[in-house]
């Protein structure tokens, strides 16, 4: 009768191990009762990059990567996003289930209440250099939050931490908008309680000197859609960063801080900076034959096709690719859409990508969107940040109510030098190491 286990047989000693299998795992503890001796720590596993390796138990969000299927909470992105608003996917991811209509506006009350910033902040913001990255003040100002809120500390009180969520979503927007208007030299335009979430956004990113603003339905819904298929996605970097360092007990600003220096990287959160300079690059669809081929030679990569975790068409980017068409018909087409366009339908086509799995993934189309709403590239990583805030949120808080979880810390594979003596600074010699200091320019 077939068991849930697995028979090793450890070939250094020939003793075989029966180990426990759940969920289609095993534990890695119990690798450490394989040894060859007493004296032997026990067998552990490699895994860089944790390709293979799941560091926890989630009820947040599923991808089956092969049939192209994310849900949150069991409910398909697909209906998500055809269905709700970004708020009531907030309040979903957060608390598990989706709200009841009264729960829903309790909820939104308590964002959009949350939306103001303490005026020192913005004199936070003020000191940053005039061409600051909107990100690298993104990663500043969250964490200086935490400064501003000192009962956010308070991690295992459910009413703090409620508050804690309200102000992290309800902030996230106002501290973008006001980085953004920051690096342009514009005054900051401050939250209307008046508009939704991303009605909000828009008002605070791109107000002149109108009283009211007035955001177009179709840029405005556009934006909350694409909030909702950033709002989570499993155990990706900036999650694992938001895990890592919530593990540790520090407070969710801090956390969400970690989180977003995670995201800013280009590999994360700067991938549909890179699709769009590809399209750029191409510059026509009579250009695209040469691009592939350069593709298939290794020349250049394929940006915004692929993923770690899909090797299907990425659910997301169905949608996405359908909203691109309703915002064309209020910004005008960007020809880039064409060449988007063409790229996909020649790579679907060719055995090479087909072979390899390499299908649009959520950066291909997002980055064409933003663009022609307006916000610059380097904005971009600034609106997945928001967008990712709720999913950050909740698994955290699964992290730190999780009887199983303690503070993140891997094991290494030490392959360094032995033990050696100590040599006096006259006898050394270290002919291949240069490090004569920085000689570039003055040292400020």
């Amino acid at each position: 009768m077939a068991k849930d286990t697995l028979s090793v047989t450890d070939n250094r000693t020939g003793k075989s191990y029966e180990l426990p299998i759940e969920l289609g795992s095993i534990r890695a503890m119990d690798l450490r009762k394989i040894k060859v001796d007493e004296d032997d720590f026990g067998l552990m596993s490699y895994d860089a990059a944790f390709l293979n390796t799941a560091a926890c138990k989630s009820a947040i969000t599923y991808i089956d990567g092969d049939k192209g299927i994310l849900m949150y909470r069991g409910y398909p992105i697909e209906e998500l996003a055809e269905k709700s608003s970004f708020l009531e996917v907030a309040y979903l991811i957060v608390k598990g289930e989706l709200p009841a209509a009264r729960n829903l506006k309790a909820f939104v009350h308590n964002i959009i209440h949350h939306t103001m910033i303490h005026e020192n902040i913005k004199k936070f913001i003020d000191g940053f250099h005039y061409d600051a990255h909107p990100m690298g003040i993104m990663v500043s100002t969250v964490g200086a939050l935490s400064t501003f809120y000192p009962d956010a500390k308070n991690l295992f009180d459910m009413e703090s931490r409620k508050k804690q969520t309200h102000r992290l979503i309800a902030k996230m927007p106002t501290l973008a908008a006001f980085a953004y208007r920051h690096s342009i030299g514009w005054p900051y335009a401050y939250p209307d309680n008046d508009l939704s979430y991303a009605g909000n956004f828009l008002n605070m990113m791109f107000k002149k000197t109108e009283l009211k603003y007035s955001p177009n339905p179709i840029l405005e819904r556009a934006l909350d859609v694409l909030f909702i298929l950033h709002a989570d996605h499993e155990q990706n970097c900036s999650t694992t960063a938001m895990r890592t360092v919530g593990s540790s007990q520090s407070d969710p600003f801090s956390a969400v801080a970690a989180a977003t220096a995670a995201l800013y990287g280009p590999l994360h959160g700067g991938a549909n900076e890179a699709a769009i300079s590809m399209l750029e690059q191409i510059g026509s669809v009579a250009a695209i034959p040469d691009y592939i081929k350069r593709v298939k030679n290794k020349e250049v990569r394929l940006q915004g096709f692929g993923h770690r975790v899909y090797k299907n068409y990425d659910p997301r980017a169905r949608i996405i690719k359908q909203i691109a068409h309703e915002v064309f018909e209020v910004t005008g087409r960007d020809p880039l859409i064409d060449i988007a366009l063409e790229l996909e339908r020649i790579a679907l086509q060719d055995d090479y990508f087909v072979q390899h799995k390499l299908y649009p993934n959520v950066d291909f189309y997002s980055g064409i969107i933003y663009k022609a709403m307006g916000f610059p590239m380097d904005m971009f990583p600034v609106l997945f940040a928001i967008g990712r805030t709720p999913g950050w949120i909740a698994q955290w808080q699964e992290m730190l109510l999780d009887e199983e979880q303690r503070i993140a810390r891997p094991r290494q594979l030490y392959i360094g030098e032995g033990q050696r003596s100590y040599v006096s600074i006259e006898e050394r010699v270290n002919a291949d190491v240069e490090d004569e200091g920085d000689t570039t320019g003055t040292h400020i």
